[in-house]
This record gives structure tokens, sequence and C-alpha cells, in this order.
């Protein structure tokens, strides 16, 4: 089917390019709208007990304060007349404000735990109505107008508004910084793995459609779901990196089959039918990786899937469309500008050959030292720990940052960010003020102020330590008055129920990724020995990858190189970082394994299929595994600790599975199997013999 599909091609490829052409332009002009409809947060879920709390706290109690304030005297105390009539006009010019509910500072209600414990400096809280996304875009408007130096007052904010903003500018900068790094490396080494200034341009094309269409279907998603603006950045990372893989494997098959004679028109039909099923299959495993991201309720990682999917779809389309349109049209062209002193990709590499020999010459004595560093690398994962982002993400510069420093360093309590508890149901004020009691003798608790059914819990504990999220655990515990529930809310909650949230919802999207690679690699190869090789593998570099980040990330070590704070793992960071890399690595599965097959298929054991599989793709696979590499490593750079993760985390994944798996420990494992690295029932050999979907 594939190889009439590509005569066809070569039949209508200007008619191709024309209608792709068109198409490309009503995405673009669709697609910028994109940018309008998507929004921020998403990070928590909302059928959670405290997205509830905050819920039913903004509705009927003035909200949770979300917007924080520290207020400095430069000389004196905030107490001095000047300071505190400065200090009344900052609260009363806050509460004026529109969309700006529940304000109160130590001006207004002199509270203790509103003034430092020096008295040089005190806090304005407020609450900023609506959801996430309204929350960054009201605080970055009041940021830009009440921070700075006022009336005497040097004034910082913090709080989830201050978070949010600082974040967001700080990863709009970083991302921008990074592109300006990786897309010149890029750029260059595309000419040196192609070979040639014309064919370096195909990925570019491939990649730009894969990034365009995806922003029209996000424009399109954005008017019917929650879509997370972080998905742009996936989008334009992942496209260019399917871009140059599919563009590579498919301009390596084509200069392959025309330096065996083919003429044009049989290169790019048959390029189709070998190298097109390859990265139909690709897709599909990649696809199948990220779609396991919509188990989550929280629509940050939903959002995700939502790019992913999409962008993976729409870059095999164009991959399967526009590159062999290309192809057909330019014939020997593709060569054009070529670079004689370089060696393209595609051409059979000696090196990638000897070491496959080697491996399957001594597959254990190559073998085991490699899956030895991979287990030691893997080892800081028993002693892991999860988080959700705060301001800890932040260098010690960022506003937010040094007011969340301060709270801890300087207040008595944490009055900015308490444990919110509401009390649902009819309960007597006697009652009410019994459970306040109880709640008040809890390990950490400073005081209990109640209003109403609503209570706030102040506590001398560090926000999202591991004695904050304990005391959650404790409020939950005390029995609530009699006839009336409680809905426990507040940071230090979301993050206790964001984690189970997650953390209970993980084993059905591993399930979902293991059931769904396996049935794609089972198609493919015909063999269920193979797909259970390929998740092994993929789980031991991947557990690599995530003992390494959390060695320097969790641990601190590298912390001075790369600025920034140990803390515990990004929960959903984490999840995305392994659908992602598990993506991408089983990519690079299909792109080797399609070679072995085809020529075990042909006859040759296993060893002579290993061999020259290997010699055919690993300088494929390395490439575009370095190229891929270069545009995470560059979000290292970058001054937001989870991106920092997220870059080195999926560069890393990409290289050691392009090396030490495919290069050593796939060749061993066939090794050993030996012919039963193939082996499938017979039930099964017959039905794949049906639907006969092997590349071969």
């Amino acid at each position: 089917m594939l190889q009439r599909y590509g005569e066809f091609v070569v039949r209508r490829a200007r008619l191709l390019l024309v209608i792709s052409g068109v198409v490309l332009i009503a995405a673009a002009v669709f697609g910028a709208g994109a940018f309008g409809k998507l929004k921020n947060g998403g990070f928590n879920d909302p059928n959670t007990a405290s997205s509830r709390a905050q819920q039913m706290i903004n509705d009927q109690y003035g909200g949770q304060t979300n917007l924080v304030l520290l207020v400095s005297a430069p000389d004196g105390t905030v107490d001095d007349p000047a300071r505190a009539a400065a200090g009344k006009r900052l609260a009363a010019a806050l509460g004026n404000e529109k969309d700006v509910t529940g304000v109160v500072s130590y001006w207004t209600v002199p509270a203790p735990g509103l003034k430092s414990t020096d008295g040089r400096q005190a806090l304005v809280l407020a609450h900023i109505t609506g959801d996430q996304s309204q929350l960054v875009t009201r605080s970055k408007d009041l940021i830009g107008r009440y921070a700075g130096d006022h009336d005497g007052l040097t004034i910082l904010a913090g709080g989830q508004g201050g978070t949010f903003n600082d974040v967001n500018t700080q990863v709009t900068t970083s991302l921008a910084i990074a592109e300006s790094i990786a897309v010149p490396v890029i750029l260059a080494l595309l000419v040196l793995v192609f070979g040639s200034f014309v064919a370096a341009l195909l990925p570019l094309a491939i990649g730009g459609i894969a990034i365009v269409g995806t922003f029209a279907e996000l424009a399109v998603l954005g008017d019917v779901t929650d879509v997370s603006i972080f998905a742009i950045n996936l989008t334009t990372a992942l496209g260019l990196g399917l871009g140059i893989d599919y563009a590579l494997f498919m301009v390596s098959r084509y200069r392959e089959q025309l330096a065996a004679g083919d003429d044009v028109p049989q290169a790019v039909a048959r390029t189709v039918a070998t190298a097109g099923r390859t990265i139909v299959f690709s897709a599909a495993t990649v696809a199948a990786a990220l779609a396991a991201l919509l188990v989550f309720p929280e629509y940050f990682l939903r959002s995700f899937a939502y790019a992913g999917i999409g962008v993976v779809a729409i870059a095999a389309a164009g991959a399967m469309v526009v590159a062999p349109a290309l192809l057909a049209v330019l014939g020997r062209r593709v060569n054009a500008g070529r670079l004689r002193w370089v060696r393209p990709a595609g051409v059979e590499s000696a090196r990638w050959g000897r070491l496959a020999a080697l491996v399957m010459r001594r597959p254990a004595l190559v073998a085991l030292p490699v899956v030895a560093v991979l287990l030691l690398a893997a080892s800081p994962l028993l002693r892991v720990s999860f988080g959700t982002p705060d301001q800890g993400v932040l260098r010690a510069g960022a506003a937010s940052r040094q007011v969340a420093d301060a709270l801890v360093a300087n207040f008595p309590g944490n009055a900015s960010s308490p444990i919110d508890v509401v009390v649902t149901g009819p309960a007597p004020a006697p009652a009410l003020a019994d459970y306040a009691h109880r709640l008040s003798v809890l390990p950490g608790v400073v005081r209990v102020d109640r209003a109403g059914p609503r209570l706030t819990v102040v506590s001398n504990l560090v926000t999202k330590s591991g004695a904050a999220q304990q005391l959650v655990r404790d409020v939950r515990e005390v029995p609530a008055p009699d006839g009336t529930g409680v809905l426990v809310g507040g940071a230090d909650a979301e993050l206790v129920d964001t984690t189970h949230s997650i953390g209970s919802r993980l084993p059905v999207a591993v399930l979902l990724v293991v059931l769904t690679t396996f049935l794609v690699l089972f198609l493919f190869t015909g063999s269920i020995v193979q797909p259970v090789r390929a998740l092994l593998l993929n789980a031991l570099s991947l557990s690599a990858t995530l003992g390494i980040l959390t060695w320097i990330f969790q641990q601190g070590h590298l912390s001075g190189l790369l600025d920034f704070t140990a803390r515990p793992m990004d929960t959903s960071m984490t999840v995305l970082l392994f659908c992602i890399t598990f993506g991408l690595s089983m990519d690079y599965e299909v792109f080797l394994m399609s070679r072995i097959k085809e020529l075990h298929d042909q006859g040759a054991d296993n060893r002579v299929a290993v061999t020259r599989g290997l010699a055919r793709t690993g300088r494929i696979v390395s490439a575009a595994a370095v190229l891929l590499a270069v545009s995470f490593f560059a979000f290292v750079t970058g001054t937001v600790s989870f991106l920092q993760l997220f870059g080195l985390g999926s560069g890393l994944a990409i290289l050691i599975d392009a090396t030490l798996v495919r290069g050593v420990l796939v060749p061993a494992a066939i090794r050993v199997l030996g012919p039963a690295a193939w082996w499938s029932p017979r039930l099964l050999r017959r039905a794949y013999a049906r639907v006969a979907l092997s590349e071969a």
C-alpha cells in the first residue's frame, strides 16, 4: 500500500506541494490566535478537597490570600508615623482595585504576625479574584504599579500572584535565550549531518509544518477546553526534533536507494514504502506515550498530550506528504550545496558496525559494565521526594523568592500561607470553638483564627516542607463538629492533594504506555519478545536519567554551577519528562529495529542483521539524538529550576538511549536471546502474517 502511495506522490508531487502550502498558510493564520486562548496554571486537580475548599472560600468568604506585598522601611520602622500613613494609603489603594478583595494589612489589622520581629517590615495581604490565568494577568498589572519604592517604602510582591508573575517572566526570557543559542547551533549541525545545504532545509520544512499545524490545533482546543500556555514550548521543541528525525530518516534512505541504482521515481516510492512505514510506527509509539498524560485531571499535564499528539501526527503527515513530494521534485538536487569533506549521516558507519560486532562477540563483557553504570546512576531514586512549583524554583534574587525567604526568617508564624479549614454544614458556636481549640494544640500551630465556619490555621512551619504536609494530614484527622464536614485547603494541602492525585493515576498511565507500546512494537516486529526487551531497556535508561536528576536537583549537587536551590523533584515535570523521553526513546528503537528486522526477514542471522543494521542506522540515530539534545540542553541556561530539570533530563535521556542503549544493550540483548528474540505464539504469528505491517 505504501509503495503504491509513494508512486502516487511522485506523479502528483507539485500538486501535493501546492495543496500543502495552502493548508499551511491557513493553519498559520488560524494558529496565530492560539496564544490568546491558552491559559496559565492548571497544576491542581479541580476535584480534590483543597481545590473545593479554595473555590468555596473564593465564592463565600472573600478568597484565599494569593498576593503578598512585603513592605520595608529602609530606615526606621513601619510604625513611624510617615511610614504608617504610607502603609495605610497603600492598603486603601489596593483595596479599591478591580478584582481585588480581602485586603488586610498590618496598619489596618495590627496582628503580630503581620509585622517582622525587628519592626522594619510589614505585610499587606490580598486576594485577586478569578482563575489562575486571570491571577497571572491581574498580578502582572498590579505588581507593575505597586512594587518598587513608594513614599519612603520598598515594596516587593510575593504569594501565588508574585510567584506566577516571576516564573512566567523568567521562563519567557529563558526560552528566548535558549532558542537564540540552540537554533544557530542546530542549523550548523544540520548542514554537517546532512552534508548539503539543500538537504538540511528539509527538517526545517517538516518541523515548521508540525509547529504551525499544532498551533492551529491548540487554537481549536482552546475554544472548548483549558489548555496550558506551556504547551507552546513543547510544540516548538518536539516539532523541530521530530522534523529532524523524520527528514533525516527519509533523506538517508532516499540517498541509499539512489546509490543502489534506482531512478528518482523508484527511489521515492521505495523510500516511502520502507522509511515511511518506520515513521508511521515511530509516530504511533511517541503518540501512545504522550496520550498517557490524558489520564491526569490537571490540565497542565493534559495540555502536553494535546500538543504532543498533535505535533507527532502533523510531523508524520508532513514527512509522508511533503518530504517525498520535495524529494520527487528535487531529484538528485537534494545533494546540491554538498560539503564534500562531510560524510552524511545516512552513510553506513564502519565504527558502529565494529561496535556491534564486538558486542555480538562478547555481549556480557561489554554490556554488564554499562548496566552497572546505569543502575548506579538510578540509585538516588531510592531517596526521591516530590513537590509542586513555588518560589523555590526561582533564584534568590527574584522578588517573590525574597518575600518567601523574609516570611520564614523575619515573621512569627506563616500568616501569608496558612492552612484554610472550611466547616460545611451547620455547627453551633461552642462546637466551632472546641474544634478550633483542638486544631490549635497540633504540633507546629501558632494560632487558629476563626471567622464563622472558616478557620485559618497559622503555623511556624516552612511552607511545603515535610512537617507542613504532615500538619495538613493531622488537621484532616481531627474530627469535625457533629453533623458537619470539613474541607482543608491552602498551599500545603494543595501539595498533598496534587501529589496524591498524580501518584494514584500514575500506574494507570504507565500501564497504558506499556500496553500500547507493546502492541505497536509487536505489529512492527512480529515478536512478543522484542517489545518486552525494549520496555525493560527503556525502563533502565529512564531510571538512570531520573536518578541523575534526583542527585542534581533534589540533593543539590551542581547547584552552585547551575545556580538553583535544591528542592524536591517537581511532580508534574517528572511525569512529563517520563512520557516525552519514553516516546522519543521508542522513536529510536523503531529506527534501529526497522533495519535489523528488514535484514532478518531477508535471511540474515542475528549477528549479521544486528551488525549491519547498527552500521546503517547508528550515525542516523546518534546524529538525530545530538541535534534534539542540543535544543533541550539549551534550557539549562534558564533561571527557573524546573525548566533546567526538564532540559537537562530530556537531553541526557536522549543521549543515553541513542548511545549506550542502542549501541550496546540492544545488540547484547538480541545476541543473548538468539533465535528466541523473534519468537511469538503460533496464533499471534498467523495474525501478524495476515496484518503484514512489517517493513520488509
